[in-house]
């Protein structure tokens, strides 16, 4: 039976999250599909991952024999998150915008797993896991935008997923999310709204791709 790796990092509860909402539609198909498979959950914002200490980093290139005891929990708790991260069949990660970039909670768990000479470099030992990221934000960065130039989620993502750790990454992109909200964005939520439903409709229909995929 498949496992998925499901992460969370909004700073908002699921009512009130976008990227909660969308990675809920796509948790929801999966487990409708895949009833005997397992899903490992971190809510990154309610359980933050410890970041990257000078003693968890330095640990991942010494031979564990000669480990401080500080060397040794700090890598301990990498460890524990490179092989969920291994283990997973499939991985949903949960991704809004804040600031032009991820949240510093994802941040801390992509610095915790990305490790040179296992999940990272020439051995990769998470190739070609299928990755859904939501990469959810407030306006629109879409090319053609005023403010594309500053999309430092799906880039910066693509990057460290895709040639970082050799993950297949796919995109779902909710936006406009500040619409509702925002009365200066008032005009913008017939588009915020199609965006919403495009996004709940593309992750209900990967997470039934990814089931099929997994079972051929």
């Amino acid at each position: 039976m498949a496992t998925l790796l499901h992460i969370d990092s909004s700073l908002f509860p699921a009512e009130a999250s976008a990227s909660r909402a969308v990675t809920a539609a796509f948790r929801e198909r999966w487990e409708e599909q895949h009833p005997g498979g397992t899903v490992v959950y971190r809510d990154l914002n309610a359980e933050p991952v410890p970041h990257l200490t000078s003693a968890a980093h330095t640990a991942g290139f010494v031979d564990p024999a000669s480990h401080t005891p500080e060397q040794a929990a700090a890598f301990a708790a990498r460890v524990r998150l490179i092989e969920e991260l291994e283990q997973a069949d499939a991985v949903l990660i949960g991704a809004p915008m804040y600031n032009f970039t991820v949240p510093s909670t994802l941040k801390a768990w992509l610095d915790n797993v990305i490790l040179m000479g296992r999940t990272a470099g020439e051995t990769q030992s998470a190739k070609g896991t299928p990755v859904t990221v939501v990469a959810s934000r407030g306006g629109s960065y879409e090319p053609g935008t005023p403010r594309e130039e500053f999309e430092y989620v799906r880039n910066y993502l693509g990057a460290v997923l895709g040639s970082g750790l050799g993950l297949d990454v796919d995109f779902i992109v909710p936006e406009l999310t500040m619409a509702p909200q925002n009365p200066a964005m008032a005009e913008l939520v017939p588009l915020y709204e199609a965006s919403r439903d495009r996004a709940l409709e593309q992750a209900a229909a990967k997470a039934e791709q990814l089931v099929e995929r997994l079972a051929a």
